[in-house]
């Protein structure tokens, strides 16, 4: 018997509503993670988010196996049968308590690592929530499979808004990082309570005669190009912590979690929608690029539009949301908005990959790109914390041209130059955004953050109307008003 899926009649109309309802729901889950921002940053200090972003740097490992890319594969799958869920299910329970153990096991290597006694406890914790995550993975992945994006979102907020209760109530005890452990590991919970009561199944037994070879090599080069991927996002926090400390590291992590969490929570509602469509496009060649290339232009209007803003009101947008005491935070803030606008307009490159099932090139690519980031960070770092942020602003600007020919060496149709000018154009235009911000938060600098913030915000989107004059820009703004229009049909039709 097969697990079902939904059928291709319909998906553009699928794709928009899906991208609609999630990103509705992530929308409440960005503003509950900023609230989350701005409130344990006041009661909590840079040395206590130090110490937690040591924790998590290394165990954070432990996430990437616990999936083991089967979650992708089963989403990827033209057939998946309900035996196979079952043993894919036991197969990632059994990898999450086993990484259980072992993040609970290395608690002391952690500590000694960074020469911080107090993390061993911490990360003993912490490694509760990688059994957690692995019971949810297979739920999350039926869902998605499904196309049931309302109950994907609703347990993401409802989760998050667990989690942060949570963790303020720790926090307000005054245990300092233990605050956002608790926080942690209260959302891993909720998120698996909540997926098992929206899937509407439980597994049944391991089968031998339910093969599933194919999605663990699948699911083998996912998992191997994601240790890269972890490996390249988590070595910079790993070097500010041992070399320049706790409080550094706070100060950047701030800055990295107000920017890239909430570039990734932006992001991964409309991969959410793009993969599973994208995934039964495959062989529809014209049909399946035009999905990727109106999913670019969407992400350069409205995630990179934000990320201008960002990058030009850093130093208003820190001192509203973090308060005075993170003022360091600004310029790091302004950087990793930078890389952020590159790593999301790559974003289209990541679809094809996994669509497409190419999971090997898209291995032997992050092997490249994280590399370059490495010696990036390593050079940057000789100039300290800042040093840092500039190396990683700097290495998806190198990186996302090699992608892209390294799927036209797998993918012989792929309109290289569509999706590269693509990325320069809508880069361009967050520039010309965050110069706009910079301007007007200088210019209102004596009225204070509350007034610079709301003035650049305005600015950059006068930037973009003025923008809008270039045929280009009308052009891109002409297919998201296609793309709107068709999801106010698809709402009356409900409606009806």
């Amino acid at each position: 018997m097969s697990v079902p899926s939904a059928g291709s009649e319909g998906l553009g109309r699928r794709a928009v509503r899906g991208a609609a309802v999630t990103s509705a729901g992530q929308g409440l889950r960005i503003a509950i993670q900023l609230a989350s921002v701005v409130i344990m940053a006041r009661l909590l200090s840079p040395a206590d988010f130090g110490l937690f972003a040591m924790v998590m740097s290394i165990a954070g490992i432990a996430e990437v196996f616990r999936d083991f890319g089967l979650s992708q594969a089963a989403v990827q799958a033209p057939v998946l049968t309900k035996e196979q869920r079952d043993n894919l299910f036991w197969i990632n329970t059994a990898t999450g308590a086993a990484l259980a153990v072992l993040v609970f096991l290395s608690s002391w290597g952690i500590a000694a690592l960074y020469d911080r006694a107090e993390l061993a406890p911490l990360a003993q914790l912490a490694s509760v929530a990688f059994l957690l995550n692995g019971l949810a993975t297979q739920f999350r992945a039926s869902l998605n499979r499904m196309l049931r994006f309302g109950a994907l979102a609703e347990t993401d907020v409802i989760a998050a808004i667990a989690g942060l209760g949570l963790g303020i109530v720790v926090a307000l005890t005054g245990v300092g990082p233990w605050a956002l452990i608790w926080q942690f590991v209260g959302t891993s919970f909720a998120t698996l309570v909540l997926v098992v009561a929206f899937a509407h199944w439980l597994p049944g037994l391991p089968k031998r005669d339910a093969p599933v070879g194919g999605f663990i090599r699948f699911g083998w080069n996912m998992v191997s190009m994601q240790m890269v991927t972890y490996v390249g996002n988590n070595v910079d926090s790993v070097i500010i912590g041992t070399r320049f400390g706790a409080s550094q590291l706070g100060i950047y992590n701030r800055a990295y979690q107000l920017v890239m969490n909430t570039a990734n929570q932006l992001r991964a509602p409309i991969t959410s929608v793009a993969v599973p469509v994208l995934s039964r496009l495959q062989g529809e060649g014209a049909r399946y690029w035009d999905f990727v290339r109106v999913g670019q232009v969407g992400l350069g209007y409205t995630i990179v539009v934000v990320l201008g803003f960002a990058i030009g009101a850093a130093v208003p947008l820190t001192a509203l949301l973090l308060g005075s005491r993170w003022a360091e935070a600004a310029p790091v803030l302004s950087l990793l908005a930078t890389a952020a606008v590159f790593q999301t307009l790559n974003s289209a490159s990541y679809w094809v990959y996994v669509s497409k099932g190419i999971t090997g090139p898209l291995f032997r690519y992050n092997l490249v790109s994280v590399s370059i980031k490495v010696a990036c960070l390593l050079i940057g770092s000789l100039w300290g914390m800042i040093g840092v942020a500039i190396g990683y602003a700097i290495a998806p600007m190198l990186s996302w041209p090699i992608s892209l020919f390294w799927i036209s060496r797998v993918v012989h149709d792929i309109p290289v130059r569509t999706l590269a000018w693509g990325i320069v154009r809508m880069a361009l235009l967050a520039g010309w955004g965050a110069l706009w911000a910079f301007t007007a938060s200088i210019l209102t600098a004596e009225w204070g953050p509350w007034v610079q913030v709301p003035t650049a915000a305005a600015a950059t989107v006068a930037a973009y109307a003025v923008a809008a004059l270039l045929p280009v820009v009308r052009r891109d703004l002409s297919e998201l008003r296609t793309m709107l229009r068709l999801l106010r049909r698809e709402r009356r039709q409900r409606e009806a």
